[in-house]
């Protein structure tokens, strides 16, 4: 009764946190010296990208000045080569045809991504709800097929695509980054699926769910964290994927990875600064995936160990 009559006062929070206007920023827990210290790691890691950017807005000669040039003016020059540039000095300028390439990077990994996603999720649900005998050993196998490096089953891959004409096709590509990319969608989210109580599932099939119903309206709500998460780490593997698109992909099908090592090549050495602007603008899309998705990216680099 005397607590009662005497509460412990809670703690005073700002106002500008109690309207919003402003977030806890945890310095305070973590100590400056540890922030400090978080701050310089994060840009020890961002340094080589922030290098890349500030290189596409250099000119030819400050992008090859040693000691390297900090201060600088900026200039587009690079950005406009990247779409359309001489190959000979005195040429007409051409088109690199980069706007394709840019194109087919997106069209190519958006679509693997998005049928690896929709063929993993059954998948996982399968494996997690109606376990087969010897489940383990066939999760097993499955994942095997990723550990694989690509240099090994790329001669095999390349005559089964000669002989079903597949090669330098869009559909050739896009079902062989899907394949490339269910392995570690069936094991992501099939731990998503192990973490859902199953006591919410049990209760709808009593009320008469079917299970297609039970997946649709109940599970797959659930994990939409992880769908986000997977969704992240198949584009980047794809994204960056170099090998298939250099062996298996024709001349209009040809991804910016391979565009991009046909830019370090050629008769006047490499250009950096050409090369950095790509890399830029290559970088833009999947950057903007990954900020629009960082929410659901811990419990996906976790593979669900963290409760919601």
């Amino acid at each position: 009764m005397a607590e009662a009559a005497n509460p412990v006062p809670a703690p005073a929070v700002p106002l500008a946190e109690r309207l919003g206007l402003r977030r806890p920023s945890g310095i305070g827990e973590a100590g400056w010296g540890r922030t400090a210290g978080a701050a310089l790691v994060s840009l020890i890691y961002f340094f080589p990208v922030l290098w890349i950017i500030l290189t596409a807005f250099k000119s030819y000669n400050d992008a090859l000045a040693v000691p390297a040039k900090i201060l600088f003016t900026p200039t587009l020059e690079n950005f406009v080569g990247v779409f359309s540039r001489a190959y000979s000095v005195g040429a007409a300028t051409q088109d690199t045809g980069f706007t394709l390439y840019f194109f087919n990077s997106i069209f190519i990994a958006g679509a693997s991504v998005i049928l690896a996603l929709i063929i993993g999720t059954l998948a996982a649900f399968g494996f997690s709800r109606y376990p087969l005998k010897g489940n383990d050993t066939y999760l097993f196998m499955i994942l095997t097929t990723r550990m694989l490096p690509a240099i090994v089953v790329i001669i095999p891959i390349f005559v089964m695509f000669r002989v079903t004409g597949l090669a330098g096709t869009y559909l050739g590509i896009i079902l062989l980054y899907t394949v490339f990319n269910l392995p570690f969608t069936i094991w992501m989210m099939k731990s998503f699926f192990d973490e859902l109580s199953l006591d919410v599932e049990d209760a709808a099939r009593l009320d008469g769910s079917s299970d297609v119903k039970v997946f649709f309206k109940i599970c797959l709500p659930q994990v939409m964290a992880g769908l986000a998460a997977t969704a992240v780490f198949g584009l980047i593997l794809t994204w960056n994927e170099f090998l298939f698109s250099l062996l298996l992909s024709g001349v209009e099908t040809r991804t910016v990875p391979v565009a991009m090592a046909q830019t370090i090549g050629g008769d006047i050495g490499v250009r950096w600064g050409l090369l950095a602007a790509i890399e830029t603008l290559f970088l833009i899309p999947v950057i903007a995936v990954t900020f629009a998705l960082q929410n659901h990216l811990l419990r996906g680099v976790t593979f669900g160990t963290i409760k919601r």
